[in-house]
């Protein structure tokens, strides 16, 4: 393992920022996007208004959304039913279970397939394991559930270091 597995290939403001034009300017033709502090915030199940324009711009464009979260079912379904997004659920970020599953599903070539996360540990990680490309965003929010703080702290360590080698990480406003 490397520094290099938690480099991710693009870092953006929010995936609200992210348009149908932009990822196909990558050739991207499918978005996979972790749910808490990406999708929604994690302490917010019921998204916003934001969301729902963005989740209709992708849907208008024939870009598919699948959310892949580590979260329980139940929790995943809760969270994304009203907005009629599929899901991958228990994922097991940073393994690339739950990548694998939906680009199995939906028959995605993994070149044209992008994991959209806002963490470093689990979501970039898991996408340089199933070989797909990445895009780090902000967390939606300041505060982490309980389970995420432990990765919160190792992650400003591999942050470091990815500065170190790479230069500042700034996120943009789009890719």
């Amino acid at each position: 393992m490397t520094i290099e597995d938690y480099r991710p290939d693009f870092v953006v403001e929010a995936v609200y920022d992210l348009t149908p034009d932009s990822l196909r300017k990558y050739g991207i033709k499918a978005v996979l996007v972790d749910l808490d502090n990406t999708l929604i915030a994690w302490n917010h199940p019921d998204g916003t208004p934001e969301l729902r324009d963005w989740l209709d711009s992708m849907t208008e464009a024939d870009m598919p959304v699948v959310v892949v979260s580590n979260n329980k079912y139940a929790r995943v379904k809760r969270a994304v039913e009203k907005f009629h997004v599929d899901f991958v659920s228990r994922a097991m970020k940073p393994f690339a279970r739950g990548i694998n599953i939906a680009v199995n599903r939906y028959g995605f070539s993994k070149e044209e397939v992008v994991m959209v996360g806002d963490q470093l540990m689990t979501d970039i990680r898991a996408a340089h394991r199933a070989g797909i490309r990445s895009i780090l965003v902000k967390p939606l929010v300041t505060s982490d559930a309980w389970n995420t703080k432990f990765n919160r702290a190792r992650e400003r360590r591999v942050w470091k270091k990815l500065e170190d080698k790479y230069g500042t990480l700034d996120y943009k406003k789009e890719i």
